[in-house]
């Protein structure tokens, strides 16, 4: 919610000055051209990606629930203060969005560290399929900010969404504990059965050092980077820019605007939830590798979205078309979760909020950088014949990331991990020789 408000949020908050449509009252508007407006969306990614590898290692030393609590506090005062910032200037509300960012940059990466301490290996997919709830948000912030904007005004989608997460990060501070050994609240059979069901080094706050060159050597590491930058270009374009695209282009209302931009994301959320589900049937089953499970998801998502956009570069100016292409390939996109973010915990349990951390770097920056080519291509005219280049590019992209998965995807833990895990679990055994 706090990421996307501003996306459909800035379509009332500037003038059109190449738009003969009639602009209503939703709250005072600002100058800002293309270049300006793409830089209040984009530097968001620069705060978010300061804190991606950061975020993924204090979770694994520290623990997710003071590191996740601490970053969505801030960013619910950030987003309340929201338009205080516009009205002081475009600067300064460049840097809150980039703020914005470094505190919500520790979100994502500080979730595979909790599957480790929580959730069983074979129900992982699963587990990592919620992370795509952030779908949920979208699908509820775009059509209900739709309508408080046509009846309170474009502020009002600041106040409302930044009083919700400061609402849900007291109750977090409350509910969240980092391992099933902490919390007060848990039946002593369901601890028994997760340690049963969960290696303890992954119940460990202790992590022995990152082997770096190892792991920025590794193939299957740089599958997960790659998958996540190639991912993560699609996801942007339609995250920051679908709202104006449907307003510029297709001249849709603001509350047709708000509906069917959030449509994908719903699918998103859904599409994530069944593959992720069938993703751990067909590992407790060992009908297939996790390698060829993971391989499978992966390369269907870039072939699917890649098809898909080569329809939107040639029909794209058809609301109908357009509409569809957006649900499908979002939709689509549940299957990056079966495959890329449930990866970092195949490959390396130890590491995998770093490694989803290191990831998303490049997936962080690749959002600017989608913000930068939108504005280049649509600078001086906001027009299909504009867009379909930024289409065709993603195409590409599309295609380079399915030939990639292929070749280096892997399911299996990796040797530097698994020397990591033992050498933890011998200083586990020294540490209780000792006390007894």
């Amino acid at each position: 919610m706090l990421r996307v408000n501003i996306s459909i949020a800035i379509v009332e908050m500037v003038f059109r000055n190449n738009s003969n449509v009639t602009q209503e009252d939703h709250g005072p508007r600002y100058d800002w051209d293309e270049e300006e407006k793409n830089d209040i969306l984009g530097y968001f990614f620069w705060g978010y990606v300061i804190t991606q590898i950061p975020g993924g290692r204090l979770s694994e030393k520290l623990g997710a629930k003071i590191v996740v609590g601490t970053g969505l506090l801030s960013a619910s005062i950030l987003t309340l203060l929201t338009p205080v910032a516009a009205h002081m200037g475009y600067l300064w509300l460049v840097v809150a969005r980039f703020c914005l960012g470094v505190s919500l940059g520790i979100h994502w990466p500080s979730t595979p560290p909790i599957a480790t301490k929580w959730i069983a290996p074979a129900d992982t997919a699963t587990f990592m399929s919620h992370m795509t709830a952030s779908s949920l948000g979208v699908t509820v912030t775009l059509p209900v900010c739709g309508y408080l904007i046509a009846y309170w005004g474009w502020a009002s989608v600041f106040y409302v969404t930044g009083s919700i997460a400061l609402t849900w990060s007291l109750c977090w501070f409350y509910l969240i504990y980092d391992s099933p050994e902490e919390h007060p609240r848990i039946s002593t059979t369901e601890k028994e059965k997760l340690r049963l069901e969960i290696k303890p080094v992954n119940t460990s706050l202790k992590k022995p050092p990152i082997p770096w060159m190892k792991m920025l050597t590794s193939g299957n590491v740089w599958s997960v980077i790659m998958g996540n930058t190639c991912a993560g270009c699609t996801f942007f374009v339609a995250f920051n820019q679908l709202p104006t695209y449907m307003s510029h282009v297709l001249h849709f209302n603001i509350k047709a605007n708000g509906l069917f931009s959030s449509l994908p994301y719903l699918v998103r959320y859904f599409v994530s939830l069944v593959s992720c589900i069938t993703a751990d049937k067909l590992k407790k089953n060992d009908k297939f590798s996790t390698t060829t499970i993971r391989k499978f998801f992966n390369v269907s998502f870039f072939v699917g979205a890649g098809c898909l956009f080569t329809a939107q570069a040639f029909w794209g100016y058809s609301g109908i078309v357009s509409v569809v292409v957006f649900i499908v390939s979002l939709g689509l996109m549940g299957f990056v979760t079966a495959g890329v973010y449930t990866n970092p915990v195949d490959i390396s349990p130890a590491f995998s909020g770093t490694i989803l951390g290191v990831s998303q770097v490049p997936g962080a920056l690749i959002g600017y950088v989608t913000t930068e080519v939108v504005a280049f291509f649509t600078k001086e005219k906001q027009g299909f014949e504009q867009w379909a280049s930024v289409f065709w590019m993603l195409v590409g992209v599309n295609a380079f990331a399915a030939v990639f998965s292929f070749i280096f995807t892997s399911g299996e833990e990796q040797s530097w991990s698994v020397s990591a895990d033992v050498k933890e679990m011998e200083k586990l055994e020294s540490q209780d020789t000792v006390e007894k």
